[in-house]
Order: structure tokens, then sequence, then C-alpha cells
């Protein structure tokens, strides 16, 4: 399997830069204020030929609405982590929540590279110089910004790793089929895919706007791998105003345009809202595979016909939708979650399907015998 590295450290310290510089992408959101990521991410990276998983997380600290989550999150991606990265402010100096992070890390039999960021210029060393202080070495002075010190370091991450690289098995990401949980903030998206994984894997909140990066985990399945990605809800534009959240809604999207199937969720127990159909119509423009799943059916009051009557109202708001397939469940009591994946595999099927030329030449053949086509008449001009 492939290392995992962990990235640590307090808010602000430019952990998802980093963690977009060595991955190479942009999928990490990066903005001037603390608590911006706050669930695990991963992506890949490489570096001299050895491939090893990234982990971004959010910044340990306390006095934040969500840092006891955000404190487990992290204690999380240590234990599952191969090697670890602590990440600090050489700009900001020496923080009280370093001195936490570095006692926690004392006691982990794992290797624990230290790396003091913002550190632009190489006159600029002797800044980091004071975190010495901390009892710990060897000091990376780096800037993920500006690409200073990040050959050496990689070059020192990767050579310790070297041991770590095995041949696996295990199929990747791109054996996997791609399922998106997307939906309004607070339909329980986090929740699903938590109660899937049997484990808190995301961050789950009962306010709204808690996931804001798309997270991307593996998990099996009766033998299948799938890739489920948990995006941040999407709210109506006019609702959007924060900066950051418009990019959480562009990641949303964008998570749809590299899915195979797109799991839309509803909450029941707020009734089917405009919003709904609007996300179930991002999903058909993007082309793929959907399915309905309507969430928190265990708070409904319901009788015989309840579900008819939500899926009756269902294919009539969201008609272009028609052929999609739908599903009462509840992420809290995993009513019916176990038939979500019957349905993925069924319908993933329908999506990879291609029709040959002959045969939707004898279906054309075959409607337009039913169904004549009329006869077009030319304007006369004469």
């Amino acid at each position: 399997m492939k290392p995992i590295v962990a990235i640590v450290g307090r808010p602000n310290v430019g952990k998802s830069t980093f963690f977009n510089r060595v991955t190479r992408t942009q999928d990490a959101l990066v903005d001037d204020f603390p608590g911006v990521t706050r669930d695990r991410h991963y992506g890949d990276a490489v570096w001299n030929d050895i491939a090893f998983t990234l982990v971004d997380t959010g910044g340990f600290t306390e006095g934040h609405e969500f840092a006891d989550e955000i404190r487990f999150q992290v204690q999380q991606a240590i234990a599952d982590a191969d090697v670890i990265v602590l990440l600090l402010d050489g700009k900001a100096g020496i923080s009280p929540f370093d001195r936490d992070i570095i006692e926690l890390l004392r006691v982990t039999p794992k290797p624990v590279f230290y790396a003091v960021n913002k550190i632009d210029v190489a006159e600029r060393k002797s800044h980091g110089s004071e975190f010495y202080s901390l009892g710990i070495e060897p000091l990376f002075p780096v800037s993920a910004e500006h690409r200073y010190g990040m050959v050496d370091f990689l070059d020192a991450l990767v050579e310790g790793m070297t041991a770590m690289v095995q041949h696996s098995d295990l199929q990747t990401a791109e054996d996997s089929i791609s399922v998106a949980v997307v939906g309004r903030p607070n339909v329980g998206k986090s929740s699903l895919i938590n109660r899937i994984l049997g484990q808190e894997r995301l961050l789950v909140s009962d306010r709204p706007g808690t996931t804001r990066d798309a997270i991307d985990t593996i998990c099996q399945v009766a033998g299948k791998s799938y890739l489920l990605v948990d995006t941040a809800g999407i709210r109506r534009k006019g609702k959007v105003t924060r900066k950051i959240e418009k990019f959480s809604i562009i990641k949303a999207l964008r998570s749809l345009d590299r899915c195979d199937v797109a799991l839309i969720v509803l909450d029941t127990a707020e009734g089917i809202a405009e919003q709904d159909i609007s996300i179930a119509g991002y999903a058909y423009e993007r082309g793929c595979g959907c399915i309905f799943l309507l969430n928190k059916w265990d708070l409904v009051e319901k009788d015989t016909h309840t579900a008819k009557k939500y899926l009756e109202e269902l294919k009539m708001r969201a008609k272009f939708l028609g052929f999609a397939p739908a599903l009462t469940i509840s992420a809290l009591t995993g009513q019916r979650v176990t038939k979500i994946f019957n349905m993925v595999d069924e319908v993933y099927d329908q999506y990879v399907r291609r029709i040959r030329t002959g045969q939707l030449n004898r279906i054309l053949e075959v409607a337009t015998a039913q169904n004549p086509p009329p006869l077009h008449h030319p304007p006369d001009f004469a």
C-alpha cells in the first residue's frame, strides 16, 4: 500500500497550500482566516518515483466552534498515518498550540518530519531557529507558496518512506465506481457516508455548512470498490455570500463532473425543496447517473400511501429525471442504507452501456414504424 502522510499543525500555518503544492492540485481550500479545513482531505502525490497519499487536516486549536471535532479528526489522521508532517509558522513564531501538538507527537512511534513554513528566502532561515527550543529536529525551512525548500524536504520525506513502500493488489480510485453524495446543507450527506463506512470518517454536525471540501473515501462493498465523495451543501445563489462558500459550491459541482453516479440526498422531514430540484438539474446537466435518496424517513409521519405520494411529487417536480430511481432511507438508523449499492450497480451498468449503431438503427426503425413522422411540405414561394 502507498504510505499515508498526514499534515498537522495549528490554524493558518499553510497546511492546505502545502497540500496543494505537493499534490500539484488545487483540491484543498485555501483562505486567510483559520478554520477553513475541517475534515481530513486525501490526495495522491509522487516524488522521486515514490507514490504516497497526503492528508490535509483542520487546524489544531481551541476556542473555535468546531474545535473539539477538528482535534478529533487530527488525532484520527495521526492514528491512520504512516508518517506525520508537523507544519510550523515561520512568520508567526512559536504558539502554545505548537507545544500541544509536539507533546502529542512525542509519544507516537511513527516518523515525524518538522517543516517551518513561510520562510520565503534563504536569508530568512534564521527566523525559524527559535523552533529548535522545542527540542525537535531536523527542521526544514520551506515556503509552500513560493516552492522554497520543498525539493530538499520532499527528498528527505520519501527517503524516510522508502522502506514502507510495498506492492499492493488493492484497487485504486481509477478501478472504482465514483459516487458523489450531493444535496442541500444539513440533509445528512456526511451522516450517510459515516453510516456506510461504519466510523466517524467525516465531521458531522447539525449546523449547516460543516463540510466545505469535497472529500474522497474508498470503500469496499460485497467485493466491489467504490469511491465516495462527500461534498459541501449547495445553497441557493442568493444565500451564498462568503467567498469560501462559493468555492465550496464550485467544488461540489466539479465532483459531479468526475463522478459516475450522483446520490442526490433530500431531507424528507422538511419536504422537497426547490433547491433539491436545482441540484438534481446540475447532476442531469453533467450527464452522470442519478439516484434520489429520501433521507430522514424515520422522522416522517407516514401511512401506507406516504412513500407513493413523495415519489409522485418528486417525479412531477423533477420530470427531467423521471427515469432516475428513488429510495427512502435513514442515515441515522441505517434503514435501507444497504440497498443503496445494489441500486448504484444497476444505474452504473446502464451508465456505461454502449449501444452500437446497428442496434440503434433497429430501435429507430421500430419507433418510426409505430409512429411515422409527419411529411414535411416546404413553403410555396411561387
